[in-house]
Parts: structure tokens; sequence; C-alpha cells
């Protein structure tokens, strides 16, 4: 019996790739790079000639927070994230978002400035979380 599980919602986009939204491999939940994508309509969130980076970080928390329920876990059980974002100038708002979703006791987390990103997204973001 493998001890690793395929985890996957419809509240969240669909994998653009070759991946799963998340893996639980016993008490560890691997949880994908999640991207602004709306679930319902595949459409980038926040978009357009103007990208909003405010919207673009609220659509990854909720895309990353329902992959993160479908698994069994929330915020408070993540242990670590990575965030990627394609202008470091973003830091500061997308910081301030975070912050309201991570609470007082947040994960290790890592901040990096990449050149791009799928779909040229501003923003993406992974966990690893503890499921009791």
């Amino acid at each position: 019996m493998s001890r690793r599980r395929v985890i996957g919602t419809s509240r969240a986009p669909a994998a653009v790739g070759p991946y799963s939204q998340a893996i639980r491999a016993g008490e560890w939940l691997f949880v994908s790079g999640q991207i602004p994508l709306d679930p319902d309509t595949g459409a980038v969130v926040g978009g357009g000639e103007s990208p909003s980076i405010e919207a673009q970080t609220r659509r990854v928390l909720d895309n990353l927070g329902a992959v993160l329920e479908a698994g069994g876990a929330d915020f408070a059980s993540i242990i670590k994230t990575t965030i990627y974002l394609t202008d470091m100038d973003h830091f500061a708002a997308v910081n301030a978002i975070y912050a309201e979703r991570v609470g007082e006791q947040p994960p290790a987390r890592a901040c990096v400035g990449v050149a791009r990103l799928p779909k040229d997204v501003l923003v993406e973001m992974d966990a690893i979380a503890l499921v009791a």
C-alpha cells in the first residue's frame, strides 16, 4: 500500500502540466506552485494590460488554501513556503497580503525573484504542510 496520495480539488485550478495539485505522504502535504488562475474559467486573475499584484496574490492564496484544505491542512499547518516574484518591487505588497493569511506564527519562507512564471503571472507560491 502506497503512503503517497494525490490530492486534488476543483476549488483550485487544474494543473497546467504533468503534476498534481498536491501530494500527501504520511503526515506531510506537498502543495505544488499555485498561480493566480480562476479555478472555474482558467483565466489569469488580475492580469491584462495593468496587472494587479494584489489581486494576483489574493487569488494565489485562495488557490493555495483550497488545496491545503483538500489535503486536510490549513494555513496554520504550513511549515515552509516559497514565493516566486517576477518583480521584487512587489515584495512589500505581497508580504502584507501574505501576512493576513499566515497569522502570528508564520511558517519558514523563501522569496525568490524570477525572470518569468507560467502564463506570465506576477506571483507563484508553493507550500509544505504538516497534517495532524
